[in-house]
C-alpha cells in the first residue's frame, strides 16, 4: 500500500467511526472519543440554522468553520461540498440555493454517505445529493458547479494538487471557491508530516499559506484570500488532544504553535460569476474548533 493509499485508509476508517457514534448520539469527531469535540463544533452555527435540522447532522458537524456563512450562497446556484460528512453544509447550502439550486455532497465514506442521506430524508430536503467518490476525481461534468464548499477536508487530502485541479475543473466560468480550513504559518516537522493520527486529525497534511495561494494559483484560480481566524497555541496543543508530537514541538517554539483555522477564497478565471462580499471575519476562540476538537 503506498503512502497516499495508507493516508486515506487512516482518515476513511476515522470518519467511519465518527459517523457510527454520530447515529449512536455517543459525539466524538475524529480527533476525540467523546462529545466536547462536536460541542465546540456546533458553535459554528446559529441557533436558526441548526433549528430544523437533525440531531444526526449536528452532532456529525466535524469541521472548523461555517463555509456556507462565507459562500455568499444566491437561489439558483450549484453548490458542492468537499468531505460533506453527515451532510450539515449541504442542507444549509440547500437552503440558500431554493428549489431552483442544487447542492452536491461528496464523500468517500460509505457510513458518512447512509448518514447525510438520511439526514436529508428526515429534514425534507429534496435539492441534495450526495455522491460517493473522492476529492482527486470528482464524480461531476466539467463546468456544472457554481460554488465549491468544504469544511475542514482539504487539508485531509495527500495530493491537493489534484484536488484543485479538479475544483477548478468542475467550477463554471468565474465560479468560486470558499472552504474553510487549516493551515500553517512556517514549515511543518517532518515527524508531524509522519503522523497518521495527525494526518487524519487535520494537522499533518496542512498547507502553509504561501503554499496554498502558489497551489490556487497554479490550478487556474485568481482572486485569491486567505483569512485567518484563529492561531492555536501550544496551550491548545497540550489541551485539545493533538497527540504528544505536537505538544512537544509547540513547547519547543513557545507561542503560537502556527497552526491556523482560515477562510480560504477564490474564484476561476473567465465568465462573469458573482464577486465575493467583503470578508468580515472576527478572530475568537469561540469562532473556530481548536485543535483536536476539529475536523
Amino acid at each position: 500500500m503506498t503512502t497516499e493509499q495508507t493516508i486515506k485508509e487512516e482518515v476513511r476508517k476515522r470518519y467511519g467511526k465518527a459517523a457510527t457514534r454520530a447515529r449512536e448520539n455517543a459525539g466524538g469527531g475524529c480527533c476525540g472519543e467523546g462529545n466536547e469535540a462536536n460541542v465546540i463544533s456546533s458553535r459554528l452555527y446559529t441557533t436558526d440554522e441548526i433549528r430544523d435540522l437533525p440531531q444526526e447532522a449536528v452532532v456529525a458537524s466535524l469541521g472548523c468553520g461555517n463555509p456556507v456563512a462565507i459562500a455568499d450562497l444566491h437561489e439558483g446556484e450549484t453548490v458542492l461540498d468537499l468531505g460533506s460528512g453527515g451532510g450539515i453544509d449541504v442542507l444549509l447550502s440547500a437552503r440558500r440555493v431554493g428549489p431552483a439550486g442544487k447542492a452536491y455532497g461528496l464523500d468517500m465514506t460509505d457510513e458518512m454517505l447512509e448518514l447525510a442521506r438520511e439526514n436529508a430524508r428526515k429534514a425534507g430536503v429534496t435539492n441534495v445529493e450526495f455522491l460517493k467518490g473522492e476529492m482527486e476525481a470528482m464524480p461531476l461534468p466539467d463546468a456544472t458547479v457554481d460554488v465549491i464548499i468544504s469544511n475542514c477536508v482539504v487539508n485531509l487530502s495527500p495530493d491537493k494538487d489534484a484536488v484543485l485541479r479538479e475544483a477548478n475543473r468542475v467550477l463554471r466560468p468565474g465560479g468560486r471557491f470558499a472552504i474553510a480550513d487549516i493551515v500553517t504559518r512556517g514549515e511543518m516537522p517532518s515527524a508531524l508530516k509522519r503522523d497518521l493520527e495527525l494526518w487524519a486529525g487535520c494537522v499533518a497534511g496542512a498547507l502553509s499559506e504561501d503554499e496554498y495561494r502558489a497551489k490556487l494559483a497554479a490550478a487556474g484560480f485568481g482572486e485569491i484570500e486567505i483569512e485567518a481566524v484563529r492561531e492555536y497555541t501550544a496551550d491548545d496543543a497540550e489541551s485539545g488532544g493533538l497527540g504528544e508530537l505536537v505538544s512537544r514541538y509547540a513547547k519547543k517554539g513557545a507561542e503560537p504553535l502556527g497552526i491556523i483555522s482560515a477562510i480560504v477564497r477564490a474564484r476561476k478565471a473567465g465568465g462573469a460569476g458573482r464577486a465575493f462580499e467583503p470578508l468580515q471575519v472576527v478572530a475568537t476562540s469561540g469562532a473556530v474548533c481548536g485543535p483536536g476538537e476539529c475536523c
